[in-house]
């Protein structure tokens, strides 16, 4: 049996890890004990074999379960330890647990389907409810027709006794009566309703805690991204515009909750305090509890190095519940952390303990925040103001780029023109204007959906395309021969970019969830990156036409952060850009993001064109270039 063995020093407890930062299992028993961790696929990665009398110290920080594997008796047992609870399981190997992947968060067009799932639910409620109402009705006539046959029988308990009738009632109500009686109170009238709802997970969607944590770190990044204030987007608005109903104490609470899951918090304070303020105004309509709310806050306020407020928490939280045995350890140990550093910064001089004045010509001061400059800016910092529209082009700039016609000696052309307009010079960057038709959309987007999966990223180590947290979307692809329109919207690249399609890769659909954003990145493979596109065979990625087929009300613009540019989309209208200098190499200046959709649902389509097969439309230029410095700093 693995015990535990508790540090008698004081130590820190958080919340859902409910034990000392450090728990010691010490293997009792005479056999070789294996030891488990559970990593985020599911799968039991094996850590250690405690031999009899070995011991392992376990990190309760982490969100790690364990596992615990005797390797001579094959038993299955659950093992309590104080208020935290392993499972001790048995076997040799490792172990697969199934885990249900939740991405509906990243895609709108997904979480359209679960307000479907909503209305059955709601549904099904309003069944049960009429069920119990009917069920409270049927006793309340019952009870209303044994109340009045008491009361005439007790004004003269003889005379109504003395009725053959009447005694034989009295009797039937007493049994078969008070039988069927007992059957309508003990009645599980929610069983059925569970049973349908349970029967009905096949063919509805319903979200897992991934898609309640994905939906909650998305929020997060919008309130950073966009910088909003926490009571506002409590309230319901965003950016000034009043969307929805106000938040709960309770939705605010769980926000918080989110954010300390993932060891993020300075949004835990944020939003605690939120359920905080909103915990006066609601009084009794919320479970949410005051000390529920100060646990997180006093943990989370400590995490961010301030003991001190921590401790003035938790001695609030303990004049509310004065038993918490993980407070009353928790102010212990922010006691001594306190006068440790008291002591540290205690500088004495001689044997009275005084501490040293500080000299009568040192002025106190108070540091001035420096302005950066915009090259002293992070690539992060860059980012986020150019998604907010803080950056625009200089005049100087901006007097240089041109709005034309285009028509390419293509025939039909010549009598529908481009509407071409440049966004930048050096890299050449343009969009057109109305060169995908709302039919055409309504097919992308309706052959797309049904297939849409998380989009991915290519390693560029492995080639490998895989999920990446800085991306945040759905993704289809479509080929030209599934349907004309599809065919016109490819082959209208050509026209476009007077390159050839041939070699590009296939429509790209794509649908960004609540939040949704890709990060900046490179569309074409570094020096580095040998195996990207590798399996294709077609060299890099010579040019990239991004169509936007939606309006987006606020946020999800395009944005260059080496040369301060944003797009922002327009439904019908593309941007196109090479990726390529001339003479092959990588131009670093693309270098490009999707800011976080805020409100509103972004659809995109895009179609990358490779090198291979251009080598006459667009000849590589044979001068020296000099490469583009790749410090991986941007």
């Amino acid at each position: 049996m693995c015990t535990n063995e508790n540090n008698r020093n004081h130590s820190l407890r958080s919340i859902n890890n409910t034990h000392s930062s450090f728990v010691r299992f010490v293997n009792t028993t005479s056999r070789n004990v294996g030891v488990y961790w559970i990593d985020y696929q599911g799968q039991a990665v094996q850590y250690k074999v405690l031999s009899y009398n070995d011991h392992l110290d376990v990190n309760t920080f982490e969100t790690h379960p364990w596992i615990f594997v005797d390797e001579e008796t094959r038993d299955r047992t659950k093992h309590r330890t104080m208020d935290r609870i392993f499972f001790v399981v048995l076997t040799i190997g490792a172990i697969s647990l199934p885990v249900s992947r939740g991405e509906l968060y990243t895609a709108l067009a997904d979480m359209e389907e679960l307000l479907e799932t909503e209305s059955v639910l709601i549904d099904t409620l309003h069944g049960f409810i009429h069920a119990q109402e009917e069920r409270l009705a049927t006793l309340k006539r019952n009870v209303e027709d044994y109340a009045r046959e008491h009361e005439e029988a007790s004004r003269n308990i003889q005379q109504y006794l003395s009725n053959p009738i009447n005694a034989y009632l009295l009797v039937k109500r007493l049994t078969t009566d008070w039988k069927r009686i007992e059957e309508l109170i003990t009645e599980d009238v929610g069983k059925a309703f569970v049973s349908n709802i349970t029967n009905s997970r096949n063919d509805l969607k319903f979200p897992t805690d991934e898609d309640l944590n994905g939906a909650a770190v998305a929020l997060m990044r919008l309130q950073d991204t966009y910088k909003l204030d926490t009571a506002h987007v409590a309230r319901g608005v965003l950016n000034g515009v009043q969307y929805s109903t106000g938040l709960s104490a309770g939705d605010c609470f769980e926000l918080g909750r989110q954010s300390y899951n993932n060891a993020d918090y300075y949004h835990t304070v944020l939003w605690m305090q939120e359920a905080m303020d909103r915990l006066q105004e609601e009084h009794n309509r919320t479970t949410t509890t005051k000390p529920d709310i100060l646990e997180y806050l006093a943990f989370s306020t400590y995490m961010q190095g301030n003991v001190a407020r921590a401790l003035s928490m938790t001695n609030e939280l303990l004049e509310l519940v004065p038993t918490h045995q993980r407070a009353l350890g928790n102010r212990a140990y922010y006691q001594e952390e306190m006068q440790k550093k008291i002591t540290q910064q205690r500088r004495k001089r001689g044997e009275d303990g005084q501490e040293e004045a500080i000299p009568a010509d040192q002025p106190f001061t108070v540091a001035e925040k420096k302005i950066k400059t915009w090259e002293e800016l992070t690539e992060r910092e860059r980012y986020e103001m150019l998604c907010r529209g803080e950056v625009t082009l200089p005049a100087d700039v901006q007097k240089n780029l041109k709005c034309r016609y285009v028509e390419r000696g293509i025939p039909f052309l010549k009598i529908a023109p481009f509407k071409e307009e440049e966004a930048f010079l050096d890299p050449r960057i343009v969009i057109y204007h109305d060169v995908i038709y709302d039919e055409e959309i309504d097919t992308v987007k309706r052959m797309a959906q049904p297939r849409f999966k998380r989009a991915t990223v290519q390693n560029y180590k492995t080639g490998e395309v895989e999920i990446a947290h800085y991306r945040i979307s759905k993704s289809a692809w479509l080929q030209e021969y599934e349907h004309p329109h599809v065919k016109a919207v490819s082959r209208r690249v050509e026209d476009l970019t007077s390159l050839t399609v041939d070699t590009a890769e296939e429509l790209q659909v794509v649908n960004y969830g609540i939040g949704g954003h890709y990060e900046p990145h490179f569309d074409f493979a570094r020096r580095e990156e040998k195996n990207a596109f590798k399996s294709l065979g077609t060299g890099n990625r010579i040019a990239t036409v991004l169509y936007y087929m939606s309006d987006v009300e606020q946020g999800g613009g395009t944005v260059f952060t080496k040369i301060n540019l944003a797009l922002w989309p327009r439904k019908g209208s593309a941007a196109f850009w090479f990726n390529l200098k001339p003479n092959g190499e990588g131009d670093y200046r693309t270098r490009h993001a999707a800011c976080p959709v805020l409100t509103g649902s972004k659809w995109v389509a895009n179609k990358w064109l490779h090198e291979r097969g251009q080598e006459f439309l667009h000849p590589c230029n044979l001068e020296n270039q000099t490469p583009d410095p790749d410090s991986g700093l941007y």
